[in-house]
Parts: C-alpha cells; sequence; structure tokens
C-alpha cells in the first residue's frame, strides 16, 4: 500500500476542501472522499457532494462518495435518541467521529488503496512518548480537540490534521486565493440531521410517539408544575419551561422513569464532584493513581483545574477545585495537560 495516498474526509465545506488544498501542496498522493450519512439537508446532502466534488476537479483529485448511512443511522443516530429517551443529553458529532469519520471512513479509504485519512477538524495530532494525543489548535477560537478525545491509537497513527496550525481566516483566505468555490460557504451550527434544531420535533417523528406531559418536582419531592415532556429539558435549562414560578428555576435533574423533572434554584446546579464513564485515554494506556489536570465538560467550557481518579478501567471520577455549573449526563467530559488530551469519557450518574 502507498504510504503517501490519503483520502480526505470533504464534507462540501472550506476546512475540508483546504486540508486537501495543503496536503497536495505537501506532496500527498491525494483523494477526496464525501460521506452520505442522511437523506436530508445536511450530512452529506447533494449540494455538499457537489461542492466537494467541484474542489476536487479544481485540485484535480479523485472524488469518491461513501454512503454510511445505515452505519450513520445505528451507530449515532439511534444511539442519540436512546440516549435522549434514557435522560441524557448526548454529543452525536463525538459518536460520529469515533464510528464514522475515524472509524468507517478509515476501514473504507485502506479497501481502496488509501493508508491514511485527513480531515478539516482545527487540532493537532502530537507525539508523546510512545503515544499518540491530540493537541489544541494553535486558533484556540477554533480548537476541535474536545470533540475528537474518542480516538484510537491506530486511528491516530493513520490520520492528518492539516489545519491545526491555522486560523480560520488563513483558510478562508487561502481557499480564495486558490479559486475554491467552498471559500465563503457558512460553516455548519447545528447537529447535521436536525438543521433546525428542534431535536424532540425530530425524535417524535422518528419513532412517531408524542412524549407525555408529566410533573415539575422540587428537591423535597413536591408537585410544583407540569412539564410538556421530559425529552424537551436539560440539566441547567432556564427558559422554555412553560410557566412561572415567581422567581428563575432551572432543571436539576430528570427522572426518566417516573417522567419527572426536578427544578430548583441555580446554586442546586454547581458540583465539584463529576463520575464519567467510557473513558478512553490517550496519553497513557491506563490511570493507576490520582492525577491533576484540567477538566472541560462542555464545548464552549474553559478547562479548570480538577484531579482525576481511576475507578476502574473506564470509569473516573474528577473533583474540581471550584463547584462547575450543571454537568449534564451523556456529555463529554475532557481532561487536558497543558493543551494535550490526557483522557475523555461521558459524565454519568454516580
Amino acid at each position: 500500500m502507498d504510504l503517501n495516498k490519503v483520502l480526505v474526509g470533504m464534507s462540501g465545506g472550506v476546512d475540508s476542501s483546504v486540508a486537501a488544498l495543503l496536503l497536495k501542496n505537501s506532496g500527498y498522493n491525494i483523494g477526496g472522499v464525501t460521506l452520505s450519512l442522511y437523506d436530508g439537508e445536511k450530512c452529506g446532502s447533494s449540494k455538499d457532494i457537489e461542492d466537494a466534488a467541484a474542489v476536487c476537479e479544481r485540485l484535480n483529485l479523485k472524488h469518491f462518495v461513501f454512503d454510511f448511512k445505515d452505519k450513520f443511522k445505528s451507530a449515532v443516530i439511534e444511539k442519540f435518541i436512546a440516549e435522549y429517551q434514557s435522560g441524557n443529553t448526548p454529543n452525536p458529532c463525538i459518536e460520529c467521529n469515533k464510528h464514522i469519520k475515524f472509524g468507517e471512513m478509515l476501514k473504507a479509504a485502506n479497501e481502496i488503496g488509501y493508508q491514511k485519512i485527513a480531515t478539516g477538524h482545527y487540532a493537532q495530532i502530537k507525539k508523546q512518548g510512545d503515544r499518540l494525543v491530540i493537541a489544541k489548535a494553535l486558533d484556540k477560537s477554533k480548537d476541535q480537540s474536545y470533540v475528537l478525545y474518542s480516538l484510537s491509537q491506530n486511528q491516530l497513527a493513520n490520520t492528518l490534521l492539516p489545519l491545526g496550525s491555522f486560523s480560520k481566516a488563513q483558510v478562508r483566505a487561502l481557499a480564495e486565493q486558490n479559486g475554491l468555490i467552498t471559500a465563503h460557504k457558512s460553516d455548519s451550527q447545528d447537529i447535521c440531521f436536525v438543521p433546525d434544531g428542534d431535536y424532540t420535533d425530530f425524535i417524535s417523528k422518528w419513532l412517531g410517539v408524542t412524549f407525555p406531559r408529566g410533573d415539575y418536582i422540587d428537591l423535597s419531592g413536591k408537585v410544583i408544575g407540569s412539564h410538556a415532556g421530559m425529552i424537551r429539558y436539560t440539566i441547567g435549562q432556564r427558559k422554555g419551561l412553560g410557566m412561572g414560578f415567581g422567581k428563575h428555576m432551572y432543571v436539576l435533574d430528570k427522572l426518566p422513569n417516573e417522567n419527572k423533572v426536578i427544578l430548583g434554584d441555580e446554586e442546586h446546579l454547581f458540583k465539584r464532584r463529576v463520575l464519567v464513564k467510557d473513558v478512553n485515554f490517550m496519553a497513557m494506556e491506563s490511570l493507576s493513581s490520582p492525577i491533576d489536570c484540567l477538566g472541560k465538560l462542555r464545548y464552549r467550557h474553559n478547562e479548570q483545574p480538577c484531579r482525576i481518579t481511576p475507578l476502574s478501567d473506564d470509569i473516573l471520577l474528577a473533583e474540581f477545585n471550584e463547584p462547575q455549573r450543571a454537568p449534564t449526563y451523556g456529555q463529554a467530559a475532557v481532561f487536558y495537560d497543558g493543551d494535550t488530551v490526557i483522557c475523555g469519557g461521558v459524565i454519568s450518574k454516580e
């Protein structure tokens, strides 16, 4: 197999277009691939495929389309729905990265003669001892290391992330200078298979059900109102509760088996202890004793000092120096040593 052959995942956006451009200019033998994931406006829509194909034509690259709809349905969409039904707030982009973009795409690339894959993520892959780790992008405002914590050593060894040392402004400028039609294409912000952002409506239609109303309760268990379906709420939410309480009230927790949503004062959202399961270790094979590091509990969260203690092979307890607002079950917790990822997992109930 030609070790110089790299298949670039091309979403039809500017970032992946410039990733292909940079790798080609660096001497790699490049092909482009667009993943067809879902019959909708995004996730490899016909427009995205056309734009990616046009960029490949401009750069004189082969363009492939991989149909991963069935795999995306089982590994991402159905898990997303099951997590919401169980009371969690999942991050489907992380599952897509783990199973589809760096899993199935790498396998399929190997099958057609490409040794490595590349994407337009803003992050870096670095060698640390005998391990490979994800490190933050130089442009911290675009850094995507948080959503890449779950990659395996094999996936890291066979992946290139050429945008790690570039700013978004530089990327758009390169696209424009090289006549790429994606130069001014806007970035995608929403979950790709829920482009209007109404995940409740999406899940209801997918399952063919409506979610029943239930009780709002306070911390003592007293009924204080009626909610419009537990799936509509996430921990930390204040707006959209559908009724007034005479003061600001926040979602503190959900009880899916009882169809109840617990409301209370904001002060009760703050926690120092966070249980993390399904941990993927990146900087080491496993953790045998507690270490001090920085923890990040959501994509837009600034990392905070904490200590992580292993409880089993893939479960750890994070204890933050200061209480953190609204750790949310189902979201990722990622831990850093400076700019490099130590490990990450999924926030779980204790």
